[in-house]
């Protein structure tokens, strides 16, 4: 007779003693064999004894085949069964006192190399049968009390008919009182109706259903998430009877699985631009309502114009000064919020911000906790907000990364009437440490970002050059964020003779790297572009420049410590170079690898140049080409980088198609013009930097152009002088006769005495006075100091003095000395 035993609350009556655990199992009650490999009995317990009447001693080392009485129904005997791990079934066997005995038995054989017998074989000698109405007594209790889920049983009617302790619990009725009644009237919500739709399936089907629920039980303050399992219940004539219903309560696995889901979903949207607000605000947008009810995430105030975070970012007595960079609530419109976005607001010593960043710990407060209300007390607009919308929970996460602290996190909670918890607290600080990585990121390529712009700005001419030639408007956008800095530059440079030099370049790459270049390139331009040479030959200068530019970084390369080596690749350019004269009304170009430009007529035609095809800078090591164009006054010249007509969705025909467009249309300036052109064929922000550089060209009228062609005969010098006089006369130039006479004395008289015919004097007037001397030769004069009793030498240099600049340029005629004096306004 099976004896009852007593358990206390605790589940406990015994320690875990061996001999106490035997007592109570009384081994004897079940026959156990173990056998070798082999065959061979090597243990033999009372109770098999019991069974075969056989001692250990008699069968131990005896082959257990010996006491078959029957063979096993098994193809080939017992060996065949060296393969299983393990065996179960009825087999016959002998007593001793020559009994045949049909015995079920359980065999399990032992993995190889166990310290233990091949095969153990287990049967159970008695209590098959157990006191009447045991079984049913113990299947009653075990469905009551059974403590791993909640069961009820229904009929074919989908009325209650029992329910277990567990599903009493978890509906707070008892089993009485929801007998007779169904799923949907036990409970009020949705999920019991989908609960009896599924039973009833089931009753048709027979088939079992499973379905998750999230609710609340009554009389708690929190949900929790069910596992319903619905089977149909059976007869032994396989006939439906009934539907059982059990639920298991796994809130814990579900809230793991969605602080699982949290974090996935926080590091993809976490971080996916490189800005610094738009990355604070990803984390409040994550986290609200899947976390908290309002979230605010707030930056150091110190970090906005500082190059580096302040090595003490909390100081010591306080006030902390934050920025609010984002915020999300649950309420539209964020009224929960006492600081608005973009605003700076301080923290007291003492106050929640405050110390999560003095600590660098995240913290859980209730807002009845003591620290908390000694805060609310010296704020009462955040105290105010506080009672207003029954904010109960508070997290305060600080931000750091690489041991640099950014902010702090503050997360509430006022709609979900469930506290913060633990976990909570650990899944807030997993995402605000993912999204301080984020931030920082965001902010170290920010100052990078930043510093790259204004070297590349500085390095570009902040206004354009007054001149006579050209009006000029120009545009420079940097490439989007994920693009960088590029390398893209323009110029307008004076030349002398009233022209002017256009430039428009662009050097490959992006970075501080790419900027420097292309301030390196500008320069070199500049420095060629006053010596006056050509465009073809300054190109073929600048070409080889940037060949040597190549070779020592090839030599920085190879000369760098392991792990230093700079990666950039080669420096790449291309540029395009232009220059205008407004006396002839002539264009040169030439092009290193650079989209050609496009000519507005007055008349609107718009058309391409066409320029002879050339290889970027550094990649050609021949000379260039130009090409020359006569353009009438009023024409409109538009040089850009490929920026602007190249991108991801469209090709280069069809930009440069809508180019041709946007510079068709009428614009009331060529500033309107540029914007025009930049709206039509650009993003808000382009993949790649652009520039943008229109010209109206101008053209000096005959009347504000004198020349004369001057004998090679030292006598000419005086007419000529009385020549320049009278064209400054009728010029109304009075007060620039003295200057200008001893500049064209002394030039002609060089020409005259030291060059080749033939001699010729050019005056323009414009908004200055230049005059040059052209001559035949090809040797340049230099400035010299002459000594105290030299009869010359000083002409040049008092030509240097009197005007405000002075130069010589090569043609392939021969030379021109030209010099450009002020003019007083009128």
């Amino acid at each position: 007779m099976e004896q009852p035993v007593t358990v206390g609350r605790a589940g406990r009556s015994f320690g875990g003693a061996p001999e106490v655990l035997e007592s109570l199992v009384d081994a004897s009650l079940t026959a156990r064999v173990t056998l070798d490999e082999h065959g061979t009995v090597t243990g033999w317990n009372a109770g098999a004894e019991r069974l075969l009447g056989y001692s250990a001693g008699q069968l131990t080392g005896r082959r257990a085949a010996d006491l078959l009485a029957e063979p096993i129904p098994v193809r080939g005997g017992l060996p065949t069964l060296a393969g299983l791990p393990r065996w179960n079934g009825d087999v016959a066997l002998r007593h001793r006192d020559g009994r045949k005995l049909t015995v079920g038995i359980l065999a399990h054989h032992r993995p190889p190399g166990a310290d233990a017998p091949a095969w153990l074989i287990v049967s159970a000698l008695t209590d098959r049968q157990p006191p009447a109405g045991l079984d049913e007594s113990l299947v009653s209790w075990s469905f009551a009390q059974s403590p791993c889920c909640a069961q009820a049983i229904y009929d074919t009617r989908l009325r209650l008919r029992r329910a277990n302790a567990d599903m009493e619990r978890s509906t707070a009725l008892t089993e009485e009182e929801m007998r007779g009644l169904r799923v949907s009237e036990i409970s009020d919500h949705d999920a019991g109706l989908r609960a009896e739709r599924s039973m009833a399936r089931v009753l048709r089907t027979g088939e079992p259903e499973y379905q998750e629920n999230y609710l609340r039980a009554p009389g708690e303050d929190h949900e929790h998430a069910w596992s319903v399992s619905i089977s149909a219940l059976r007869d032994h004539e396989d006939t439906v009877r009934g539907v059982c219903l059990s639920a298991h309560d796994m809130t814990e696995q579900f809230w793991a699985r969605k602080r699982l889901q949290l974090i996935a979903e926080a590091g993809r949207r976490i971080g996916s631009t490189l800005d610094v607000t738009r990355t604070a605000q990803e984390l409040a947008d994550v986290t609200v309502p899947a976390l908290a009810d309002f979230v605010s995430v707030d930056l150091l105030a110190a970090l906005d114009d500082a190059p580096e975070p302040p090595a003490r970012a909390v100081p010591a007595d306080g006030p902390l000064l934050l920025r609010r960079a984002a915020l999300r609530s649950v309420t539209p419109g964020a009224p929960e919020s006492v600081v608005a976005a973009g605003a700076v607001d301080s923290y007291p010593a003492g106050s929640m911000p405050f110390e999560s960043l003095r600590t660098g710990r995240p913290a859980l407060h209730e807002v009845t906790d003591p620290a908390f209300t000694a805060w609310l007390a010296r704020d009462p607009a955040r105290a105010a907000r506080i009672r207003a919308f029954g904010i109960h929970s508070v997290m305060t996460v600080p931000l750091v990364a690489r041991a640099t602290t950014l902010g702090v996190a503050f997360l509430v909670r006022h709609r979900n009437q469930e506290a913060f918890q633990h976990d909570d607290l650990v899944l807030a600080g997993e995402l605000a440490a993912r999204a301080a990585v984020s931030i920082d990121n965001a902010r170290r390529y920010t100052r990078e970002r930043t510093t790259a712009v204004t070297l590349q700005r500085s390095l570009l001419p902040r206004r354009l050059p007054r001149q006579a030639a050209v009006e000029v408007a120009s545009r420079y956008l940097p490439a989007g964020p994920h693009a960088g800095v590029g390398g893209d530059w323009f110029d307008v440079i004076p030349l002398s003779g009233a022209r002017v030099a256009l430039v428009v370049g662009d050097v490959v790459g992006h970075g501080l790297v790419a900027s420097a270049t292309m301030g390196r390139l500008r320069t070199a331009v500049r420095t060629l572009a006053d010596i006056d040479l050509p465009c073809d030959e300054l190109l073929t200068h600048l070409d080889d420049l940037v060949a040597r530019l190549n070779t020592e970084e090839e030599s920085d390369t190879e000369g760098s410590p392991a792990g230093f080596a700079d990666t950039s690749s080669d420096v790449g350019a291309t540029c395009l170079y232009a220059v205008y004269d407004p006396v002839t009304r002539r264009c040169s170009l030439a092009a290193a690898g650079h989209p050609v430009p496009a000519v507005v007529s007055p008349e609107g035609t718009v058309d391409l140049v066409g320029l002879p095809a050339a290889p970027p800078l550094g990649l050609s090591g021949l000379p260039y080409e130009a090409t020359e164009v006569v353009l009438p006054e009023g024409s409109l010249l538009a040089l850009y980088t490929n920026g602007l007509v190249e991108a991801p969705d469209r090709d280069l025909d069809t930009g440069v198609h809508r180019l041709r467009e946007a510079l068709a249309r009428p614009a009331a300036s060529l500033d309107a013009l540029c914007d025009t052109v930049l709206a039509d064929l650009l993003p808000q922000r382009p993949a790649d930097d652009v520039a943008l550089l229109i010209a109206r060209t101008r053209a000096l009228d005959a009347r504000q152009v004198a020349t004369w062609s001057v004998p090679s005969d030292p006598s000419a010098v005086a007419q000529t002088r009385k020549d320049v006089v009278a064209q400054l006369e009728r010029w109304g130039l009075s007060d620039a006769v003295f200057v200008t006479e001893l500049v064209v004395s002394e030039l002609v008289t060089n020409a005259i005495r030291h060059a080749e015919p033939p001699v010729q004097l050019r005056l323009i007037h414009d908004s200055t006075l230049i005059c040059e001397v052209s001559d035949g030769g090809n040797t340049a004069p230099h400035l010299r100091r002459a000594r105290t009793y030299d009869e010359g030498g000083r002409g040049l240099l008092l030509v240097a003095q009197l005007t405000e600049r002075w130069g010589t340029r090569q043609s392939a005629a021969g030379k021109t000395i030209w010099a450009e004096q002020a003019l007083s306004p009128a």
